[in-house]
């Protein structure tokens, strides 16, 4: 392959590579352990030398994430929302969204163009704001949303990779947080009372699964007829929503809590339970202990906002719309 054509992501690994093989082809004998230090620094100096190749010129299919992780600026000028067909469909039959920056498809650090389906209209126009309000310097933290739509294609794109996941996340629920309650302080006792109990009374009916409290230290596994249900049914969720299922769980570190804020959110008619009954549920052992020491500045504060900085951003990545709205979006676009 012509150096060329190699992705800027390797150029920092081939430098290293060459380096390490400057150092292990250098002399290692001579005359003197003088002369021997001075070959050998020679030696590695021309090699280094050698492998401090130029910037391989940027590829019209290169993604555009890893571009701009790589480079940390931002390289485009205009960005905007467009349709686009599946692979193999004709112009007419669009089906999907893609984000254009400077006329070229976004594309996860995968290299996959990053297509949305196009009921998932907010969640690409949230995208496309995403890098529209780059500045200068990109801060690649303030992309939760392109986050969330590259791990749906990149990394739950086929069956055998949702089944992985799902048996990863199953773990969480086998050691939920919900799980595990204490018979004191009294704060805390209440705020289990309040938040958790209702959680597991809402599985047993939806799903009837028995999710059952854990209080002694040593704990315990919950049982697989309980777990079973629970499994079948995320297996159940497309990419998108299994990506945004994921996030939840890593963010409140509970299935359960994550599993009633999923299913209340991914459709219209789903129960009201928001961002911030998630939020508070994940937050019970914390606030039992604020309740008595207090709040740290700059740290209680911070997750508090960040933790529903990240369940805002799962909850939007569920909504979908038809496809009248996906059209008033596209033509309002062209409008401006």
């Amino acid at each position: 392959m012509p150096l060329a054509r190699l992705s800027p992501l390797l150029w920092p690994r081939l430098q290293t590579c060459a380096l390490r093989l400057a150092v292990s082809a250098a002399p290692r004998a001579a005359a003197t352990p003088q002369l021997a230090r001075s070959q050998h620094a020679s030696a590695v100096r021309r090699e280094a030398a050698k492998a401090k190749v130029p910037p391989a010129p940027a590829s019209p299919l290169e993604s555009s994430t890893a571009r701009a992780d790589l480079t940390r600026r931002r390289f485009w000028k205009s960005v905007a929302l467009a349709s686009a067909p599946l692979p193999g469909a004709s112009a007419e039959t669009a089906s999907t969204l893609v984000v254009e920056l400077d006329g070229r498809p976004l594309r996860t650090p995968e290299g996959t163009v990053l297509r949305i389906p196009r009921e998932r209209v907010l969640l690409a126009s949230l995208v496309a704001r995403e890098w529209s309000e780059q500045e200068k310097v990109m801060k690649s933290w303030t992309l939760p949303m392109t986050s969330l739509a590259a791990r749906a294609l990149d990394g739950l794109a086929t069956p055998e990779q949702r089944s992985a996941v799902c048996d990863d996340l199953v773990r969480y629920l086998r050691t939920d947080t919900v799980c595990f309650q204490e018979d004191h302080p009294p704060i805390l006792v209440q705020l289990q009372h309040e938040h958790w109990d209702p959680l597991l009374a809402w599985v047993k009916e939806r799903f009837g699964s028995t999710i059952v409290p854990i209080t002694g230290l040593l704990g315990a596994s919950q049982a697989d007829d309980a777990v079973a249900p629970l499994r079948r049914h995320i297996d159940s969720y497309d990419a998108w929503e299994l990506a945004a299922f994921e996030r939840a769980v890593m963010a409140t570190k509970s299935f359960v809590i994550a599993l009633r804020l999923v299913e209340a959110n991914r459709t219209s008619d789903g129960e009201q339970w928001g961002v911030e009954e998630a939020s508070q549920a994940a937050e019970v052992e914390v606030k039992s202990q604020t309740e008595k020491w207090g709040m740290v500045d700059d740290t209680h504060d911070v997750d508090h906002e960040d933790l529903r900085a990240r369940l805002g951003g799962c909850v939007l990545g569920l909504v979908r719309d038809s496809a009248e709205v996906a059209d008033e979006v596209l033509s309002g676009q062209a409008t401006q």
